[in-house]
C-alpha cells in the first residue's frame, strides 16, 4: 500500500473517530445532561455515576473510539506532513494540537476528576445540603468545560473533513 493510500485511510479513520466523540460529548450536552438535570439532586447524583461508571469500567468499544481518535489523528499529522503543503499542511499541524488541548486536556484534567469526586459520594449517607452542594460543585463547572469540548472537538471533525475533501 502506498504512502498516500495509508495516510487517506488513516484521515478518514481520524475523521471518523474524531466525530464519534465530538458525538459523543454532543449528546451529554444536548440530551443526556438536559435530561437529568430535571431530576432531584441525590437522583441527578446517582443517574450520572451510573453513566459514568459505565464509562470508568472500560467498555471498550468507547475506549477504542476515544484513544484511537487521538492515536489515528496523531498518525494521520505525522504521514501528511510530507503529503500536504500550503494550508492543508497548516489544517493538518492545528487540527491535533485543537484536538488534545481543547478536548483531551480538559477531559483529563476538568471533566474526569470531577467525575471522579463524583463517584466516591456515597449518596445514600448523605442529606439534602451536602447532596446540593455537591452538585453544584459538579454540574455548572462539568457543563460549562463540555461545551467548550464539544465545540472544540466540533471544529475538528470540521477540519478534518476539509482536509479530505481538499485531497
Amino acid at each position: 500500500m502506498s504512502t498516500t493510500a495509508s495516510f487517506q485511510i488513516i484521515l478518514l479513520l481520524a475523521t471518523l473517530l474524531c466525530s464519534l466523540v465530538t458525538g459523543f460529548l454532543f449528546a451529554f450536552a444536548s440530551v443526556v445532561m438536559p435530561g437529568i438535570k430535571t431530576l432531584n439532586d441525590r437522583e441527578f447524583i446517582r443517574a450520572f455515576q451510573v453513566i459514568d461508571g459505565v464509562i470508568q469500567n472500560n467498555q471498550p468499544i468507547f475506549v477504542a473510539t476515544w484513544v484511537g481518535s487521538i492515536v489515528a489523528l496523531l498518525v494521520a499529522a505525522g504521514l501528511g506532513i510530507g503529503q500536504l503543503d500550503g494550508m492543508q499542511r497548516m489544517l493538518l499541524l492545528v487540527t491535533p494540537l485543537l484536538y488534545i488541548l481543547g478536548v483531551q486536556l480538559p477531559t483529563f484534567t476538568i471533566n474526569v476528576p470531577l467525575n471522579n469526586k463524583l463517584q466516591m459520594l456515597q449518596i445514600d449517607a448523605m442529606e439534602g445540603t451536602a447532596l446540593r452542594t455537591a452538585r453544584l460543585h459538579f454540574e455548572p463547572r462539568w457543563n460549562q468545560w463540555n461545551v467548550s469540548r464539544t465545540l472544540l472537538a466540533s471544529l475538528t471533525s470540521i477540519l478534518l473533513m476539509v482536509i479530505l475533501f481538499q485531497l
